[in-house]
């Protein structure tokens, strides 16, 4: 049995794992995570604020043609009220409501532009908030990825270095038990574990009897009922 070879490559296998874990969570690759998406949120943001300024144009402009054109309505029945006055009660009571309903209406669109402006206002500041903060985080992001990218490249250097050690290592075990330990590491890691008070250290579940002896043995791999882990017994 090679369990002593294999428990020695799994150590270096494990420091290679931890170390590309360690690379993964590095406080300037989360920093760089967090201001990459802080940058798209805020250039999405300045894209929905650049399609609802468009609109607002477009409505802001057909408000403002309709108001222009019930202005020239308005002065042109002035205008004919002036020059042809009316000559009953019930033409001056027409006439009045004709008026004061384009009065309303202008005055409806006249709030409505109103509030259009003040909504322009408010986006166009919004624009200048996102592209100021935006070219500070840019900044930062740039700084910060010169930074990170000499850590990564010495990282990578490290890393690529320890997992040639690990296929250095790997070459020494049996290709049957290296693809056993292959196929429990995709469920289970570590995936080994030492045979501590007749327990599995690696689930703490205690073991029967047969399955002890089966270990001391060495006649074959066993594998713990519980997490599945190869039990691989020390002698201490």
């Amino acid at each position: 049995m090679q369990l002593d070879t294999l428990w020695q490559f799994m150590q270096v296998d494990m420091e290679a794992d931890g170390f590309e874990a360690k690379m993964r969570q590095s406080a300037n690759r989360q920093k760089l995570l967090k201001q990459r998406d802080f940058l798209r949120d805020q250039q999405a943001n300045m894209k929905k604020l650049e399609n609802d300024v468009t609109v607002m144009q477009d409505r802001l402009a057909a408000v403002q043609d309709e108001a222009d054109r019930l202005e020239k309505v308005l002065a042109s029945l002035s205008e004919e009220l002036e020059n042809n006055p009316p000559a009953t009660p019930e033409d001056v009571q027409k006439q009045s409501e004709a008026v004061r309903k384009l009065l309303d209406t202008l005055s409806r669109y006249e709030q409505e532009l109103q509030k259009m402006r003040k909504d322009a206002d408010t986006k166009d500041r919004q624009q200048k908030e996102i592209r100021v903060r935006a070219a500070k985080t840019k900044l930062e992001f740039d700084q910060l990825k010169l930074a990170y990218d000499k850590e990564f490249k010495e990282d990578t250097a490290k890393l690529q270095a320890m997992r040639a050690n690990t296929e250095q290592e790997a070459r020494k075990i049996e290709p049957k038990l290296l693809a056993k330990y292959r196929s429990i590491k995709q469920h289970c890691t570590p995936p080994m574990a030492k045979l501590i008070n007749n327990q599995c250290s690696g689930c703490f579940m205690s073991l029967p009897s047969a399955t002890l002896l089966d270990i001391r043995s060495g006649d074959r791999i066993v594998e713990c009922d519980n997490c599945g882990r190869i039990l691989y017994d020390a002698g201490e």
